[in-house]
């Protein structure tokens, strides 16, 4: 007997909740699809069932592809059917009888269902069933489909998150490695020889008479003092990421609070409109979160010669990450740089600074599963877009 004859209601109940728990507990999509597949056709006592993922954005240009079916002409990886489609472009669920419901003309399906489920607004998959038994898929039906495709969609999200921060983990060990030899490379050889430089100049200037060529000699000291100490900068910053701890779950709202805070402190210049209840989020992020927020705040007021005031928002939102906008009215960044500005030592012609600190928040960024982007504000200013993983 199937859920629309079933009187237990909490039987109902129980059983779905018992293949929720299951789901939850998947290690990769497949199980969760060939258990979801198992689940309709026990409970719901239905053979014709197709699970379709969506792959992408959220938005137009995500791929929709069966993931499973017990329908032997549907096979995984081909492109869902047009009722699936449907739901997935308006959100709710679609319910079809009759002749809408075949697929072809001649289809002796009399009833089809299909139900789309995620995260707060984005779509994480589309269960499509259908029957040549039901005449039409009533609430028994619809109710308990949409509480299991929500326990599917739950646990597909969080396997996807989780092979996503694996991804990152992975390339930051990679660019762990070769930091670590441009480390050396910079402390050892060119270190080396920058104290070569400086000795000889050294040596030179004691020597000197002459007004110009003490000026020259004057100018290779500068430069040779300059680079050493970009030198060690440069491993000050590699020894700070290496100390890193993997990423953990936090509160996104006491981070940016902290963040506003400090750098307003610190600059008098510097006025910050921002409404915390919009960051009611916890994201993947390590100790030195507070340094990307902070060196981003700080170099808007850092970097223009006015007040300046900045607005932090929620820029989005998805089912697996939280972009937080923060638009400055100051001058800006030029378009010809903004490609090459998260490159360590690269500034811009205006700047004093080393070229490091916007380096530093990309690869801190990057290192727990985000990124950051920069663009120009509404007021004409810059905006920089950071983007964490949602815990």
């Amino acid at each position: 007997m199937g859920f629309e004859q079933r009187q237990d209601f909490a039987r109902q109940v129980a059983d779905l909740n018992k293949y929720g728990q299951a789901l939850n507990q998947c290690e990769t999509v497949d199980e969760v699809v060939s258990l979801t597949l198992e689940a309709i056709t026990i409970l719901f006592e239905l053979t014709d069932v197709t699970v379709i993922e969506v792959r992408g954005c959220g938005d137009a240009d995500s791929d929709l592809r069966v993931a499973g079916s017990t329908n032997p002409d549907i096979s995984a990886g081909s492109p869902p059917s047009d009722v699936a489609r449907r739901a997935y472009e308006t959100g709710d669920t679609v319910v079809l009888s009759g002749d809408e419901a075949g697929i072809e003309t001649d289809s002796d399906t009399t009833a089809t269902l299909a139900v789309p489920e995620g995260i707060v607004d984005e779509t994480i998959c589309v269960i499509v069933v259908r029957s040549s038994t039901v005449e039409e898929f009533g609430d028994g039906f619809v109710r308990p489909m949409e509480i299991l495709a929500t326990h599917a969609a739950t646990a597909i999200s969080n396997i996807r998150s989780r092979e996503r921060l694996e991804r990152a983990r992975r390339d930051l060990e990679t660019r762990k490695e070769m930091i670590e030899l441009y480390d050396r490379l910079l402390r050892h050889d060119i270190g080396n020889d920058l104290q070569v430089i400086v000795g000889f100049a050294d040596a030179v200037a004691d020597s000197v008479e002459d007004d110009r060529a003490a000026e020259y000699v004057g100018k290779i000291q500068r430069a040779a003092a300059n680079s050493a100490d970009l030198v060690d900068r440069a491993g000050d910053l590699v020894s700070t990421l290496e100390a890193q701890r993997e990423p953990e779950a936090r509160k996104l709202r006491p981070l940016l609070e902290r963040a506003v805070a400090d750098a307003t402190d610190q600059h008098r210049s510097l006025s910050v409109e921002f409404d915390g209840g919009d960051f009611d989020h916890r994201v993947y992020a390590g100790d030195l979160i507070d340094s990307v927020f902070g060196n981003v705040l700080s170099n808007a007021a850092v970097h223009n010669d006015r007040d300046v005031s900045v607005r932090l928002s929620a820029v989005e939102s998805t089912a697996d990450d939280v972009t937080v906008g923060v638009a400055d009215d100051g001058a800006g960044i030029p378009p010809d740089i903004r490609d090459d500005i998260f490159e360590m030592g690269v500034k811009g012609a205006d700047s004093q600074g080393t070229g490091f600190g916007l380096g530093f928040v990309r690869a801190l960024g990057e290192s727990y599963g985000g990124a950051v982007a920069v663009g120009e504000s509404d007021a004409g200013g810059a905006e920089f877009q950071i983007t964490l993983e949602r815990a």
